[in-house]
């Protein structure tokens, strides 16, 4: 459990607030490419309880305060000039730095624009997603990390709007022993759906994921600390010989890097709206083959309303629980879709958990890692220091790489080392990810 202080620190991101100054000084998704509008790629977007709007630029994309320092209006209904936004009431023009460029209405002598600037934020696009850099100074360089470096082609983004607090989603991405409950099947899973993890087969187990840890429900969790955050073991005993190895991670401040099948990784992270709602956004990356992002994306889009992306199962309709199918084919009685699953779990806490109530097991060790982690970088940050994950160089962004996510399989001496070959062995074969050194090496 928290104290009550403790769990306001890390709950509480608007402007100014301890939480908020930290995750500001990361760059941070605030939109896909792929919702922005075609004919006017303009919207208004609420980021860490600031009211924006995204805009495209002749090179690149714009994020500027949402209302006109004027009278007030909304700038997300300007219109959309070379580069930059001009409001409908008095023509005001707002470029992409947020300065007053043009006020028709003044005297033509006047100098006042020069006065005027609103709230701005540089931007940079990754992989379907669009970044922001909402901190004090010049933003950070990006690390090298695969979501980053992976060729579009073998990418995918979207994003989902969970109504809760964004800690409830990160921890939910970073609690490995949930998988044998929240996901499980009662009988054979059904799917055989494109870029779902749990429906693909673990190499050299002959069993889905999903049936997998079902069957192994008490793994042993073990977790490290690492250049990105920490890296999480879950180890299950198959046999008497072999071991199942998961490794996930958690990308420091609100990320999390989690396997999706043999070849297929994806990055998540947990953006607060405001305290009690929050997007997830993810870009999903295949180190084998091209993804087929038109099949991606439509598969996404049947379970969300537009243009929101809030889930067509949520707390309105009870997440579409069905106690029929809770006894007889899925453990939640939710649906197929494990989003919705997690998302149940999350939003089920209420708005913003009460941590000071909860008993948390020696299974939740990620959880309280990163917990203690996330408290020290608020006063560390605060007093000028280093905070996890967080490259102040280009040399330093380059050497954040990975994070290295997989399922495998190993004999039970082997599996500290097992892992860190197969990714090896799966990076040399992969025609975009080869790399000389990866985030660990095998003699580590």
């Amino acid at each position: 459990m928290l104290k009550q202080e403790d769990n306001e620190k890390i709950t509480r991101s608007g402007p100014g607030t301890p939480l908020g100054v930290l995750l500001r000084s990361y760059w941070q998704p605030v939109g896909l490419v792929s919702e922005m509008p075609g004919e006017r790629p303009v919207k208004a977007i609420r980021i860490m309880s600031e009211d924006l709007v995204l805009f495209k630029k002749s090179k690149g994309w714009g994020l500027i305060s949402r209302f006109c320092a004027h009278r007030g209006v909304d700038l997300s209904y300007g219109r959309l000039e070379e580069d930059g936004l001009r409001c409908l009431y008095h023509g005001w023009l707002y470029d992409a730095e947020g300065r007053c460029i043009d006020q028709p209405a003044e005297p033509e002598h006047s100098q006042f624009l020069g006065k005027i600037r609103i709230a701005n934020y540089p931007c940079i696009e990754k992989n379907g997603l669009i970044f922001a850099y909402m901190g004090a100074g010049d933003p950070p360089p990006f690390p090298a990390y695969d979501c980053f470096i992976a060729p579009d082609e073998y990418t995918f983004a979207f994003k989902g709007l969970w109504e809760c607090n964004y800690l409830q989603g990160l921890e939910g991405g970073i609690d490995p022993s949930h998988v044998s409950f929240l996901h499980r099947f009662i009988q054979e899973d059904p799917r055989e759906v494109y870029g779902q993890q749990f429906s693909e087969e673990v190499e050299g187990t002959g069993k889905k994921l999903s049936m997998l840890v079902g069957e192994s429900f008490r793994p042993d969790i073990e977790v490290e600390s690492a250049d990105h955050g920490l890296r999480v073991f879950a180890i299950r005993q198959l046999t008497e010989d072999i071991k199942h190895v998961r490794v996930t991670n958690l990308m420091f401040p609100n990320a999390f890097v989690v396997p999706f099948g043999n070849s297929k990784v994806f990055t998540q992270w947990h953006v607060p709206i405001d305290d009690e709602n929050h997007y997830w956004f993810m870009i999903f990356y295949d180190f084998a083959e091209p993804t087929d992002k038109e099949t991606l994306l439509q598969q996404r889009l049947e379970g969300v309303s537009l243009p929101d992306y809030r889930p067509l199962r949520n707390r309105s309709n009870n997440w579409g629980f069905d106690p029929r199918e809770q006894q007889e084919l899925t453990y939640t009685g939710m649906g197929l879709d494990i989003n919705v699953h997690d998302q149940w779990a999350v939003e089920s806490m209420g708005p913003i958990q009460d941590r000071t109530v909860e008993r948390l097991g020696v299974s939740d060790r990620a959880v309280t890692a990163n917990r203690r982690m996330l408290l020290r970088a608020i006063d560390a940050f605060a007093a000028g220091g280093q905070v996890p994950s967080h490259p102040v160089s280009d040399d330093e962004a380059a050497a954040l790489t990975g994070p290295l996510a997989m399922d495998t399989i190993a004999a039970n001496d082997a599996w500290q080392t097992r892992w860190i070959e197969r990714e090896h062995e799966r990076r040399q074969a992969s025609p975009w990810a080869a790399q000389p050194s990866v985030e660990v090496s095998i003699d580590a």
